[in-house]
């Protein structure tokens, strides 16, 4: 194996909520910490945003899944050249992608699996438009290997936060925890609903993309009978290792559960945001506690900057946890889950084996991710 060293890194994400394409640029280290330089959020298109929401709807053909492919690599690799123009070429670009449909499940036709992830973005035009080495496709070794493709930050996790008892909680469109202990192998899964219920019933009643500060959610009243049916759903009791996404949480199922929720929308918005806290709390009382113990909670992503959100949240876990954000680690709320995949790409370039089995149910620590040349 080559000699280990720094690597300037452009990384790529996407996520669930589709707000924008969250570039970064970051030094990664031989000891695989990682340095942000400088990040971005890079919008979308508007019109190709929601051609992306139709292909999470399943309403889209396979002539727009190819097209967007490509689309949405060309994108990524203008989110790219922002910062290239002002830091100059990167050593390599690592890229997540879109995830447009994930399917963890061990269903066969056939006796062949069918469990499967399809990100797009495709890195031979991201590797064209900006003349760099693109790592890509980072989930589908891991379900090869028998695991479900996700969550892959636990390998950034467990480097950066090794030696405390820790939560790592990210809140994005989903919610998903990575669980660091000194007595215990590093864990994680999906904990269920983050932004993205949120966000549909904002656009649904207030015409906002998501509630900032959480000020819509402060104005309500929590409904506590609609929460503790919504609570009922069987993901939130299925043992880990888990994932989910869109596929599972559609707008169907979000319009299936509006139909017995209150009248008032500040109401709506209060529970909605309850139920995100709460199922996180939920899945430690479930999953955490029963096998270690956890000093602190520390949480990433756009859920870091509800305010509201995080006052339930504290509100629902137990007193002596003490709740903290990724940014007291000196850690970017908002580019976390792209300094990790900076990582990951960074080990993709070495052949370093970079899931954790813990996290994912994978068979065996494999080499996650693709090397398109430029």
């Amino acid at each position: 194996m080559a000699e280990l060293e720094p690597k300037k890194i452009i990384s790529l994400m996407s996520g669930t909520s589709c707000d924008s394409i969250d570039a970064g640029l970051c030094r990664v280290n031989p000891d695989l910490s990682c340095e942000l330089i400088s990040g971005i959020n890079y919008k979308y298109p508007e019109h190709i945003r929601a051609k992306i929401f139709q292909l999470f709807s399943g309403d889209a053909s396979i002539k727009d899944v190819c097209q967007m492919n490509f689309a949405i690599g060309k994108c990524f690799a203008e989110a790219c050249k922002v910062l290239i123009s002002e830091f100059g070429k990167p050593d390599l670009i690592s890229s997540h992608g879109q995830t447009i449909f994930h399917y963890p499940f061990d269903e066969k036709i056939d006796n062949v699996s069918l469990k499967s992830t399809l990100q797009i973005g495709e890195s031979s035009v991201i590797a064209y438009e900006t003349g760099c080495p693109v790592i890509s496709n980072f989930r589908e070794a891991d379900i090869a290997a028998g695991g479900q493709g996700a969550p892959l930050v636990c390998f950034a996790d467990d480097r950066w936060f090794k030696g405390k008892n820790v939560a790592i909680q990210n809140i994005g469109g989903i919610s998903n925890v990575t669980v660091v202990a000194k007595d215990i192998d590093t864990f994680g899964f999906d904990t269920g609903l983050g932004n993205i219920m949120i966000d549909y019933c904002v656009n649904k009643y207030y015409g906002q993309s998501y509630d900032k500060d959480g000020r819509i959610a402060a104005s309500g009243n929590i409904c506590e009978s609609w929460l503790d049916c919504l609570m009922q759903d069987e993901y939130y009791f299925k043992n880990p290792p888990k994932t989910t996404g869109r596929e599972y949480f559609t707008k169907q199922y979000i319009e299936n559960a509006l139909r017995f929720a209150p009248k008032n929308s500040e109401d709506i918005i209060a529970t909605v945001t309850a139920l995100t806290a709460k199922t996180i709390a939920s899945a430690y009382e479930r999953f955490v506690y029963p096998i270690t113990s956890i000093d602190e909670v520390i949480i990433g992503g756009g859920g870091a900057y509800n305010t509201t959100l995080m006052n339930m949240l504290r509100c629902y876990l137990p007193k002596h946890i003490v709740l903290k954000t990724h940014e007291d680690y000196a850690i970017s709320n908002n580019f976390k889950e792209v300094m990790a995949f900076a990582v990951l790409g960074y080990c993709s370039y070495y052949n370093i084996p970079n899931n954790i089995p813990s996290c994912t149910g994978a068979a065996k620590r494999v080499v996650l991710g693709k090397i398109t040349a430029a």
